[in-house]
């Protein structure tokens, strides 16, 4: 089942006289089903978007926070979907401790796939969010709900890939069908597995086409960093295949 908030509030226009440029334009927090990989995509028309936006945390679940973000939404959030806690509950209590919320986007998945997003009611317009199984895609400051739609639309029909290929999609359609009303600067992509460290963490800090550039690192990860990050150690494994062959 999916929910969408395409929000429109007339408080929200007021928030553009502040003359504050929120951080983060558009993201989505996700989960695959077929590997329980947990990861966030996003884009941004300010640089290092993936610094702020991208919380992910193995056995628990993956957080992306905007607008004016709060780290703590995730910082706080990760150990109780750890916990056990629903995404919405979850967000629920951190959202009703904070005096700042009504300028804040989040959006939050759990390693169930169960997911939830809040857009605040002065987050800069266009602003709305939309979840669906498994995910939770956000933006603010974009062109119109058309960008957002691009995003799920993508990322609902690339189920048969994996999940890091699936977010660049959706990076991708987001900067194609309008993105950021100011502009692109930077993008990012983050995956974890079962591990604590993660499979794909890929950012574009600074660039005059993010998700062209994040495209291309994406490529360089596959070939040169991923087949390293498969031979670290893991929990089980404490040595490492990289480790094992090179002590013969």
């Amino acid at each position: 089942m999916s929910a969408t908030n395409w929000a429109t509030d007339s408080g929200r226009h007021a928030a553009r006289s502040s003359g504050y440029l929120p951080s983060v334009t558009f993201s989505i927090a996700a989960r695959c089903p077929r590997t329980g990989q947990l990861g966030v995509g996003a884009l941004t028309a300010r640089p290092a978007v993936g610094k702020l936006v991208a919380h992910v945390h193995a056995g628990a679940g993956a957080v992306a926070t905007q607008a004016t973000p709060n780290p703590f939404l995730a910082y706080d959030g990760l150990p109780l979907l750890g916990a056990g806690r629903s995404p919405q509950d979850v967000l629920t209590q951190l959202l009703a401790g904070d005096p700042g919320r009504e300028v804040r986007q989040v959006g939050m998945v759990d390693r169930q796939g169960r997911a939830y997003a809040f857009t605040g009611s002065r987050a800069k317009d266009w602003a709305g969010h939309h979840t669906g199984p498994g995910y939770a895609a956000q933006g603010n400051r974009l062109v119109g709900p058309e960008t957002l739609a691009a995003i799920v639309r993508v990322f609902e029909e690339s189920t048969e890939l994996d999940l890091a290929e699936r977010l660049l999609l959706a990076v991708e359609a987001g900067e194609e069908n309008g993105g950021d009303r100011h502009g692109a600067r930077s993008a990012t992509v983050t995956v974890i597995g079962d591990q604590p460290y993660p499979i794909w963490d890929v950012r574009v800090d600074d660039a005059t086409h993010p998700a062209r550039e994040l495209r291309r690192l994406h490529g360089v990860f596959r070939e040169e960093v991923l087949p390293t990050i498969h031979r670290l150690p893991t929990r089980d494994d404490p040595m490492g295949e990289a480790a094992r062959q090179a002590l013969g």
